[in-house]
């Protein structure tokens, strides 16, 4: 039994089912949509919802203070070694379930269903908190035009419990008070009809809207970098390194998204060019945009009075330096930009990962480890609608009635947990199959993947044990679902 727990498929194995008619994906992606759907991805909820946390802390964490900056050059590096070990595997490994195949090429079949099932932490529970997020600043935005959502319908049943007064004002059956985000309900939605239409035709939203939220960060930039005061800058570690470690665990769920390109592979015209172009290419991109924003955002506003403002006030970092900064002359216009660009962001994020996790969904239906119904292919629009429908339904009822707080966390620790075994299976590899042709290579290995695990682990450290804990529940979960089912059925059996 323990020898097929670690079974493996050969390369040749993958990319032969993927060209199965039956499973086939339209190929439809060039080296910018890759690029753009990679940018898509990351920059979203991240840079405009999580900085302010990061740089002034929290009951349990320091604040980076002005060392936000180098929070965010340090997760970087981390993500930039785990990104060149997903691009020598995706040039190598063309199949959309990313890190869950390549798990499956180099460690084995239990491996694989583990980074598989930790993935769905990555995606869907990542976009049931990026759904939230989008409720509240779509909410926000609206209320400028003089649309107001009824608290009751925007915000979810924990939260609505600390709200004086709201359970009061809200309908009831049977004495029940009825509350429940049909924001975020709706966002998620709208996303899962445009996914199930087509590849193409969510590149090109997907492109449209990153274009739109580069201009709003670099409207944010250059409005803003004549209101920075050096002296914000001093002291550069107000919490020392502990409180760079702790920015850096935060803001790593900005940096989340970089590797939902792979799991477009299969519907990429050249996947041995586009997609090392498009997961080192969105990194580095972003990564620029991050640290002028940061740069920018610190300037403004000191880090003792981002200290003492409200947590809430936080989560909107970037109108609130705006607002802080005072600008007498079009002030409220242009942060009412601002809040559109990260209404903006958001769909975007939520548009990539609800495209990355059904097709992960959908590489393991095809391996026998859940329901073959879950490897159908639309007939016409050639998108796996099946696992994007249950997707999104799963999604966006969660995102009704869940609330956002440790989603983060817990989102980064199973993100985390995949780029290191990623970094590990191309150990693994140059190990057992020296001579395959590599179209990309891992520079500098094995230093580089090495480096990749022990910074990943680093950032873990500074995630709080109770998301240990939950991550640790989610994995026995997972493991009653393999032996109960895809151990069974596996199409290795």
């Amino acid at each position: 039994m323990l020898k097929d727990l670690f079974r493996r498929k050969t390369m040749d194995q993958l990319v032969a089912e993927a060209e199965q008619p039956e499973h086939r994906l339209k190929k439809a992606l060039g080296p910018v949509d890759v690029t753009a759907l990679g940018i898509g991805a990351i920059i979203g909820a991240g840079i405009f919802a999580t900085i302010g946390t990061a740089a002034a802390g929290d009951a349990t964490r320091p604040g980076a203070g002005p060392g936000l900056i180098l929070s965010f050059i340090f997760t970087a590096v981390a993500c930039g070694f785990a990104a060149l070990c997903y691009a020598e595997f995706a040039a190598m490994i063309p199949i959309s379930g990313s890190a869950y195949t390549y798990a499956y090429a180099t460690l084995g079949e239990l491996i694989a269903w583990i980074i598989g099932w930790d993935l769905i932490i990555e995606y869907a529970v990542g976009n049931v908190a990026v759904a939230i997020s989008w409720g509240n600043y779509f909410k926000t935005l609206i209320s400028g035009f003089g649309i107001s959502v009824p608290d009751w319908m925007s915000t979810d049943y924990r939260t609505a419990a600390r709200i004086p007064g709201l359970f009061d004002r809200a309908p009831h059956v049977f004495g029940v008070p009825i509350v429940f985000n049909v924001l975020a309900f709706a966002i998620v939605a709208v996303i899962t009809i445009v996914l199930v239409i087509g590849i193409r035709e969510s590149a090109t939203v997907n492109t449209t809207m990153v274009l739109l939220k580069l201009i709003v960060l670099g409207f944010f930039v250059a409005v803003g970098w004549s209101y920075i005061k050096s002296a914000n800058f001093h002291p550069l570690l107000p919490n020392g390194w502990a409180g760079v470690q702790a920015g850096a665990a935060i803001v790593f769920f900005a940096y989340i998204g970089f590797d939902a390109v792979s799991t477009v592979a299969e519907e990429t015209r050249r996947p041995s060019r586009d997609l090392p172009v498009g997961i080192i290419g969105s990194l580095l991109i972003s990564t620029v945009v991050y640290i002028l924003v940061a740069a920018v955002f610190i300037g403004i506003i000191p880090f003792d009075v981002l200290r003492q403002k409200l947590a809430t006030e936080q989560a909107e970092p970037l109108t609130m330096a705006l607002q802080y900064a005072n600008i007498e002359k079009w002030g409220d216009l242009f942060v009412g930009i601002v809040a559109f660009g990260s209404v903006v962001a958001h769909t975007a994020v939520l548009l990539v990962f609800q495209l990355g996790q059904p097709r992960i969904f959908f590489s393991m239906a095809r391996d026998g480890l859940l329901p073959q119904s879950f490897a159908k292919v639309h007939p016409r629009f050639r998108t796996p609608h099946v696992t994007t429908i249950l997707t999104g339904v799963a999604v966006a009822v969660c995102a009704m009635f869940t609330s956002i707080d440790e989603m983060v966390d817990l989102t980064n620790i199973g993100t985390l947990f995949a780029f290191i075994l990623v970094c590990l299976g191309i150990l693994v590899l140059r190990k057992r199959e020296p001579h395959r042709p590599r179209v990309f290579r891992t520079p500098w290995s094995p230093v580089t993947p090495i480096l990749g695990i022990a910074s990943c682990i680093y950032l873990m450290m500074g995630l709080p044990a109770i998301t240990w804990i939950r991550f640790a529940l989610w994995l026995v979960v997972g493991m009653f679902v393999y032996f109960s089912y895809g151990f069974r059925r596996s199409r290795l059996r």
